[in-house]
């Protein structure tokens, strides 16, 4: 079979470590490294001292991260390869370890490797999933707010359409002020929820024992803690965004304007 490349490396990627295998004219070679920092530097420069030239990786989770990242740096072109691409190459003897395989379609032109992106555009994804998963704890952690409420047959969220608006907050901390009175908490109604004062005062009539409120207030401060991470990871994002503004015009589509702030359009699609 045609060999396409003449120095390479196949890496079996674990959590706690990496076998690696280098296939060059003289023959092959076959090590382990541990994934700490200071090994996979290690493993870097033994691929540099071989002079290799491409080296393929499983996509195995995040764990192909580290190594990927470190040769990304050197004039080696990392590739990561499905899985499940390597799994249906015919051919392979039960011997053979995992690295040496992958070290063989390599060398041979018979890996295909996944589209990943540029340094950049991975790191501003991570920060904008991170940034969805805080606000999937923030919607957690209301629901679980709204079940206190429940529990204490306070039944605010059938008259108020978001009971953390400026109304809703305002009778909830009182009500962990110690107010129970519910005429005295719908008067804290404001604008819309003016008019149905009267179903506020029969939703109210609810009682919180103390270990209620005691959640309550820590639910309430959980979500103002959230609410300033989301506000200082969307300033980053921005940020991070600034140079791809115009590419991300060209991207919006329509009926959205061109014209709107990049910010507003990633925080109404949050590209991922």
């Amino acid at each position: 079979m045609e060999i396409l490349i003449e120095r390479c490396c196949g890496l079996d990627v674990h959590k706690k470590s990496i076998t690696a295998c280098i296939i060059t004219p003289k023959g092959k070679e076959i090590r382990s490294f541990e994934t700490l920092t200071r090994r996979l530097v290690d493993l870097v420069d033994w691929i540099k001292s071989e002079r290799c030239s491409h080296v393929a990786m499983e996509s195995t989770g995040d764990y192909w991260k580290p190594i990927y990242n470190l040769l990304e740096l050197e004039d080696v072109k990392p590739i990561v390869v499905n899985a499940q691409h390597i799994k249906a190459v015919p051919g392979r003897k039960t011997d053979v370890k995992d690295a040496e395989w992958i070290a063989k379609l390599l060398r041979h032109g018979l890996v295909q490797g996944s589209y990943i992106p540029g340094r950049e555009q991975r790191e501003l994804r991570e920060i904008i999933r991170y940034r969805r998963s805080i606000i999937e704890e923030r919607a957690r952690e209301v629901n679980r707010l709204q079940k206190v409420l429940e529990g204490g047959n306070i039944k605010l969220s059938s008259v108020a359409s978001n009971v953390l608006g400026v109304s809703g907050r305002n009778m909830l901390e009182a009500m962990i002020q110690g107010e129970s009175d519910p005429s005295i908490l719908a008067d804290f109604a404001q604008k819309k929820l003016k008019a149905k004062k009267e179903q506020l005062k029969l939703a109210l009539e609810g009682s919180l024992g103390p270990h209620q409120l005691l959640m309550l207030e820590k639910q309430l401060s959980h979500i103002d803690q959230l609410n300033e991470l989301i506000t200082e990871l969307d300033e980053e994002v921005e940020r991070r965004m600034t140079p791809f503004a115009e590419d991300l015009k060209l991207w919006i589509p329509f009926p959205a304007s061109v014209s709107e702030p990049p910010n507003k359009f990633w925080r109404k699609s949050g590209p991922t």
